[in-house]
């Protein structure tokens, strides 16, 4: 917990800017409300890498470093190469929606137990971390639905006709709670395992302390 107190509440605080910004129709190269975000400047998925390797030093620092950063950094590779090949296959052999929803959230969570066997110390502070950037933005997004705010937390590609025929509840557990405790979930403990792993390489493992 106190690892991740900092790091979390300066997530949650650019969540909460970003939210501002988008409901008050800031710059959209910061604060853009398409669907999945545009790739705005001001989001937190752009701080995973960031706390991915801030977790890493920090831990590696006191002794609960990997046997081996290059290892650590390739079972996370591992568990994101097979994440993607089940979401590839779904989408090419044109599975249902809920099929495929179904297939890449359990394809999530076997990518994050995979990435587990690297460097297990890592694994677990990326989760809690995980958990702590995440619940936020499930309930903001639960909120955005129902108040229809027109922010990129309430919106949905054009090509998905029949989300707009679903109750609310729905609307959010399909596409707001599931994706951010799947893949956002996966996308945070892997690919900060990945960066993770490689600092960890580079600076060397710290004899534990005292």
């Amino acid at each position: 917990m106190p690892l991740i107190l900092i790091p979390a509440v300066i997530t949650l605080v650019v969540t909460l800017l970003r939210l501002v910004g988008e409901l008050l129709n800031w710059s959209p190269a910061l604060f853009s409300r398409a669907p999945g975000g545009g790739f705005s400047l001001v989001g937190i998925s752009w701080l995973i890498p960031v706390f991915g390797v801030y977790f890493a030093l920090k831990l590696n620092a006191r002794g609960e470093g990997p046997v081996s950063g290059w290892k650590a950094a390739g079972w996370a590779l591992v568990g994101l190469v097979v994440m993607i090949a089940v979401v590839a296959v779904g989408a090419t052999m044109k599975w249902p929606r809920v099929a495929l929803l179904i297939a890449s959230s359990i394809s999530a969570w076997v990518a994050i137990a995979i990435a587990f066997r690297g460097w297990p110390a890592l694994a677990r502070t990326l989760l809690s971390y995980g958990f702590a950037a995440r619940i936020p933005v499930a309930i903001v997004m639960l909120v955005a639905i129902y108040a229809r705010w027109g922010t990129h937390y309430d919106a949905f590609p054009p090509n998905m006709p029949e989300v707009d025929a679903m109750a609310p509840f729905v609307k959010w557990f399909s596409f707001g709670l599931v994706p951010q405790m799947t893949g956002w979930m996966c996308m945070t403990v892997v690919f900060g395992m990945l960066v993770g792993g490689v600092a960890a390489a580079l600076v060397g493992r710290r004899p534990a302390s005292a």
